[in-house]
């Protein structure tokens, strides 16, 4: 161990083999969120503008990473703390915990996602029974002091002991009933006073040991319980449901005690630059009197809007003013804030690039763009694909005969209708079970984060805009109702009354509005979003001062389809879902499924061409499909003119257009026992024995069912071609595309396109239409992948069918193992999210890769898309991005998403070669 005096900071720092665990907040930086945590760079961030912090330290996510993989902390963390703490002390002219004037600090987590509530915090470091006298004396208040404590010993308790939190909970209950007041301010010092000794006691009896009287055991002890907090279920919960990784662990940030609750000019509160919930420019927030910071976000007290503080002490609020300027100005964007003020003095807690509604989100970039303090580069990365597919969710109808109940604050957008629920249990249970629900609670805290990933929404009558369940609800995108105070909720009997004294029993249907912070009884009907209404055409970006929204999304659209590399095609298998997906702005069809046309009525058909036992039988089938499938082509090369359509020929599992064995093999046995004829149903059913199959998925389908039934496939090859030529001869432009489905080797590739040349040929002598008909492959199959370079000898382009590919890499088969295994799988960490939703990069990605790579250096002219369920999810987008794709293709909905993430993924890749 060495020790060297760092002249920047005026301190001792401790360092091990170069290996430095604690730095002072003096010495990081906003830019070292890795090691510090976000909370302590941007502590140290502050500190270094010259804002009013706290002095203190914080332990790197190093030191929590080694605690984690070895189960003690490194040998020379102990020494190190001990050399900062020193340091603070001198720096305060105090020493921790002593009798007289002593320090208290706060032992705060800080990971460098935020995870708000997620990890632990304990407050009042310090106090014992010697120590709280000394505060009492240094403050000048017998009140104040004996609330720390107890507030030390409730938190110590429940966070680092393992105590259960409504012990003390019911303890404080008792209380202030004995008192007869409703809020804990109303305490006195001597109730406190008994207070902390019935804690103590909870203490003793549930932990089974007494409360640490010594304050560097309870800081150490309180160290290691934030360390420990990285991996409790709620934190891992959290962890994947926002996809931040799991092995980043977590900082520790020691800071000096400041005290919002030392009487009426002192107070806690949580401010933003702008609103988070809209994105409007304005004072937004909340603030507490007489209260620590804990109080705010967790809801257990309404606290005032942070603009009534210009009332209450102008002077702080003056310097907040001029201080979230400064922070939003310097950050480039919304800034979240908490802050305390102790006797009229402000002091700077916190601050973060705050966690915003998808509304905001987008009004906010192009703000901020007007402002010049961003460039359109960088508006894009301040949005998502999913925040975007959130805005095209349907919103309540304002016309709709409704039975309004109460109304609360709107914390994060959406309508969500559901059963009332009143535990995250139940949630969870319902939610299972198919059921849409409602979590309904006075407030959230971090134990209900699994009922609210659960529910359709959130509604509590306590808390505001930064509760527990406001920030944790807009960083999920999940319709939030803060503090509708109307609303007696009594979790106990599980009911909510509402004014007039209707009580909604668990179970009864509910409907939040997030957006206005409304509350209905019943279900209320919804009407589209007005961001697909601007998608569909049927509203226009700067209307009015209404559409402000939708002028925001037209603007990033605009910056996203001027810079994206990737083009976006529909998977669309008639005309009417092709006009849809051009409104939405596809370039194309990217996958047109035969398959799908030949259900209904023409299921017949193909039912009898794959049965039929003579040439006579089949050619006669065939006969009858041909005009009909030209017509469905005439109709898409119609809707699309002038842009690419791929059509893959007939892929669908066999049973798919096969009688159902079990009801035939019924009808046979039935007539047979009446004594019935039935010679052509007992032929039918020897047939489907005949091509009964045990696994369909990878039997007699795709390339393998055109090779097996001959003019299955020069039947769609003809329809497409003559589709195209009438198309052609009317002054139209098609631009048909004819993909082979489920290729695993070159050879059958070369024997179908033989034939479809052969066939396009003789539509060309026959119509006098020169046809450019680009033949290609779906690559689906890993062997495909592996010998990419072999067939794209015979392919023009290749089609990455990317939900085939995960099930035969994983070995999967999707319609079983989503129900049966993949919820343990995403709760034990083996996935963090369904590769059936994002590409799984490291086996399915590197076929993908490989196979583009090798395709294109056999035919460098090579046309590479995706047109599985990928193609429409943003994290894939990237990856396809990067992959050197040209194109991918998704279902209409979702055509906006692929458009906004393929510009992120052209800005975000521009932006590293730059760097």
């Amino acid at each position: 161990m060495s020790e060297n005096k760092d002249p920047h900071v005026g301190h001792v720092a401790q360092s091990v083999e170069g290996v430095k665990f604690v730095y002072d907040f003096t010495e990081g930086n906003k830019d070292l969120k890795d090691l510090l945590g976000g909370k302590g760079a941007n502590l140290a961030e502050m500190t270094n503008l010259g804002l009013p912090v706290p002095p203190g330290f914080t332990i790197t996510t190093e030191a929590c990473k080694v605690y984690l993989d070895s189960g003690e902390e490194p040998a020379a963390l102990r020494d190190e703390v001990r050399a900062h703490l020193v340091a603070l002390e001198e720096r305060m002219g105090k020493k921790l915990g002593q009798a007289d004037n002593p320090l208290l600090v706060s032992v705060r987590s800080g990971a460098k996602f935020s995870m708000p509530g997620m990890m632990d915090t304990v407050l009042n470091i310090g106090l014992s029974d010697k120590s709280v006298k000394g505060l009492a004396d240094q403050a000048g208040d017998d009140r104040f002091a004996w609330d720390s404590y107890r507030r030390l010993i409730q938190m110590f308790g429940k966070t680092v002991l393992g105590v259960d939190g409504d012990l003390f909970e019911e303890a404080l209950e008792a209380a202030k009933a004995a008192k007869k007041v409703t809020v804990d301010t109303e305490l006195e010092a001597a109730d406190l006073k008994k207070l902390v000794t019935t804690f103590k006691k909870i203490v003793k009896k549930e932990a089974g040991r007494d409360f640490p009287q010594d304050p560097r055991e309870q800081m150490d002890l309180a160290i290691e319980a934030v360390f420990n907090s990285w991996n409790t279920d709620r934190a891992k919960l959290y962890r994947r449901q926002e996809r931040i990784p799991g092995d980043l662990g977590t900082a520790v940030n020691v800071c000096s005690m400041v005290f919002g609750n030392l009487g009426p000019d002192s107070g806690t509160g949580v401010a933003f630059t702008r609103d988070p919930a809209s994105g409007h420019q304005g004072v937004y927030g909340d603030y507490l009197q007489n209260a620590q910071g804990e109080d705010v976000v967790a809801g257990i007290r309404n606290t005032v809007p942070l603009a009534e503080l210009e009332s209450i002490d102008k002077k702080s609020y003056d310097q907040l003013m001029r201080i979230m300027e400064t922070l939003e100005n310097h950050y480039k964007d919304l800034c979240d804030i908490e802050f305390t003020i102790e006797r009229g003095q402000l002091w700077m807690l916190q601050t973060r690039v705050g966690k915003r509604t998808a509304g905001a989100a987008f009004r906010i970039a192009t703000q901020l763009v007007d402002q010049g303090l961003i460039d359109e580069a960088e508006a894009l990365q301040r949005v998502t694909g999913a925040q975007l597919a959130q805005l095209m969710f349907p919103r309540f109808d304002e016309d709709a005969k409704v039975e309004k109940v109460g109304r609360g604050i709107a914390a994060s957008p959406g309508a969500a209708v559901g059963k009332a629920v009143f535990d995250s249990y139940t949630a969870v249970k319902w939610s299972r079970s198919g059921e849409k629900v409602i979590l309904v609670r006075r407030e959230t805290n971090p134990d209900d984060l699994d009922g609210m990933i659960a529910a359709e929404g959130i509604l509590t009558s306590r808390g505001g805009k930064t509760s527990h369940a406001a920030v944790v609800a807009r960083g999920m995108g999940k319709t939030c109702v803060c503090g509708a105070e109307e609303l007696e909720v009594d979790t106990k009997r599980r009911r909510m009354t509402v004014p007039g004294g209707h009580v909604v029993e668990e179970g009864d249907l509910i409907s939040i509005d997030g957006s206005t912070g409304k509350v209905y009884l019943g279900e209320v009907p919804v009407v589209p979003s007005p961001v697909v209404e601007y998608f569909e055409g049927r509203m226009h970006a700067g209307a009015h001062d209404a559409d402000e929204l939708v002028e925001a999304v037209h603007r990033i659209m605009a910056f996203a389809d001027r810079k994206r590399r990737l083009r976006v095609r529909a998977n669309a298998d008639n005309a009417e879902d092709a006009l849809r997906a051009r409104r939405f702005g596809a370039q194309g069809i990217g996958l047109c499924r035969t398959e799908h046309m030949f259900l209904g009525d023409r299921r017949e058909l193909v039912e009898r061409l794959i049965l039929a036992d003579t040439e006579a039988e089949r050619e006669e089938s065939l006969k009858e499909l041909l005009p009909l499938q030209k017509q469905d082509f005439v109709e898409l090369f119609s809707a699309m003119d002038g842009l690419p359509v791929t059509i893959r020929l007939l892929d669908p599992p066999l049973h798919e257009f096969l009688p159902d064995i079990t009801e035939l093999s019924v009808r046979v046995a039935l007539a047979e026992s009446r004594q019935e004829p039935h010679e052509n149903e007992l032929r039918l059913l020897q047939a489907v024995h005949r091509l009964h199959e045990q696994n369909p998925m990878l039997g007699l389908r795709g390339v393998r069912l055109g090779l097996v039934i001959p003019g299955l496939f020069t039947m769609q090859v003809r329809a497409i071609a003559e589709a195209a030529a009438e198309r052609k001869n009317a002054k139209g432009d098609p631009r048909a595309e004819i993909m082979i489905p489920l290729v695993g080797t070159v050879q059958e590739l070369e024997i179908v396109r033989e034939e479809a040349d052969q066939v396009v040929a003789e539509v060309e002598a026959a119509t006098g239409t020169e046809l450019k008909l680009a033949i290609g492959t779906m690559i689906e199959l890993p062997r495909a992948a592996l010998t990419a370079g072999q067939i794209a000898e015979a392919a023009e382009f290749f089609s990455f069918g990317t939900n085939d590919l995960t099930q035969t890499v994983w070995g999967f088969s999707r319609d079983d193992v989503e129900a049966s295994f993949f919820t343990a799988y995403l709760e034990r960490g083996i996935f963090g999210v369904s590769p059936f939703e994002t590409i799984d990069k490291d086996g399915v990605g590197s076929l993908v890769k490989l196979a583009a790579d090798a395709g294109r250096a056999t035919r460098p002219d090579l046309k590479l898309g995706v047109c599985g369920e990928h193609g429409g999810d943003p994290e894939s987008v990237h990856f396809f991005h990067e992959v050197g794709l040209d194109y991918v293709s998704c279902s209409p909905f979702r055509i906006p998403v692929a458009r906004l993430e393929a510009g992120r993924a052209a800005s975000q890749s521009a932006g590293s070669d730059h760097r």
